[in-house]
């Protein structure tokens, strides 16, 4: 199985006046992510599903990802990637499609950022920036070593070594 970890791209500032739930993309969280989501295209990711968190700025995300990578179906909203999916659930989100062989996951720091620290065994925390993805294959019951793919910026820069991605994540991206 594939895994992209996708942050939701940069969303308008917290403010009393839009509940946290309706932030949503500024005009250049959309166009940064427009770049990053073609280097995906570029990089052949296709996958059979894309789970997006109910939140507009994630689900605006996910439809700007959908939409660089052609893909046919519908996004599926699940609830469990609103803020505060831990890494633990991770596997019990996923054995919910058991038939995806890859699968992009659209969400929240700091959450995001602790699934790829435990996916990469790394004791120091890791924060995704905006808009940036980061691909791990393992196995599909979750067994066995995940392997790290790539990181993509949240400007549509590829990082393919482990090392260097792992450092970037530490600064944020």
């Amino acid at each position: 199985m594939i895994i992209h970890i996708v942050r939701h791209a940069e969303a308008i500032e917290r403010t009393p006046e839009v509940p946290e739930e309706h932030r949503y993309l500024t005009r250049r969280g959309r166009r940064r992510f427009r770049k990053a989501a073609k280097s995906l295209a570029t990089l052949g990711i296709e996958p059979d599903l894309i789970l997006t968190s109910p939140l507009v700025r994630a689900v605006q995300t996910a439809d700007i990802l959908a939409e660089r990578l052609r893909y046919k179906r519908e996004l599926i909203v699940a609830p469990q990637l609103a803020p505060g999916f831990r890494p633990e659930k991770l596997d019990e989100l996923l054995k919910l499609y058991p038939q995806v062989s890859e699968v992009a996951l659209v969400g929240h720091e700091p959450d995001l950022g602790l699934v790829t620290q435990a996916l990469l065994g790394e004791e120091a925390s890791l924060t995704l920036p905006k808009g940036g993805t980061v691909s791990f294959k393992r196995s599909a019951n979750g067994s066995g070593e995940p392997q790290f793919q790539q990181l993509v910026t949240g400007t549509g820069r590829i990082v393919t070594a482990r090392g260097k991605a792992i450092d970037r994540l530490r600064q944020g991206g």
